[in-house]
């Protein structure tokens, strides 16, 4: 089983909808049982919660299922748990460091960056922005090509 976290600042906005989104594309690409998906953010304020009512709204719109997703911390842990750790922007990378060393274990980047020729290399926070809408194309073609490569890689 391959296991992928998503990470942004406070896991109610960019990686729930990450996560609902690569957890629907798996289906799609009958990979379940094969690819495991969860989120978490850097902060714990929002610890309990549902996704941003933005973030349940576009994810509503387009038909994609984000039940029993509730937002928690990244902790420790997580290094040993998952394979890969893809986080939204640069700040999360370095936030992510303060948890926990980057030395062996999963493999850690950003979202876009298995993107080709990206229209932006850190997917923004719609919380700040209120553009869900654009933070929602970003994502979705992030991690249609984060399922692309890690096909590739575990031979799935």
């Amino acid at each position: 089983m391959v296991r992928i976290l998503f990470i942004c600042l406070g896991n109610i906005c960019r990686s729930p909808m990450a996560e609902a989104i690569f957890r629907d594309l798996v289906t799609k690409q009958d990979l379940t049982g094969k690819i495991a998906v969860d989120s978490a953010g850097i902060g714990h304020w929002h610890a309990g919660d549902q996704p941003h009512e933005g973030t349940r709204e576009i994810l509503d719109n387009k038909q994609i299922s984000y039940e029993g997703m509730l937002a928690r911390q990244v902790h420790k842990n997580d290094w040993d748990d998952f394979d890969y750790i893809i986080a939204m922007d640069d700040q999360n990378i370095k936030d992510l460091k303060n948890v926990n060393e980057f030395n062996e274990g999963p493999i850690i980047a950003k979202l876009m960056d298995f993107v080709a020729n990206p229209q932006e290399v850190n997917v923004p926070d719609p919380y700040f922005t209120g553009d869900f809408e654009y933070t929602y194309e970003l994502v979705s073609e992030g991690c249609k090509e984060l399922l692309k490569s890690i096909r590739q890689q575990e031979n799935l």
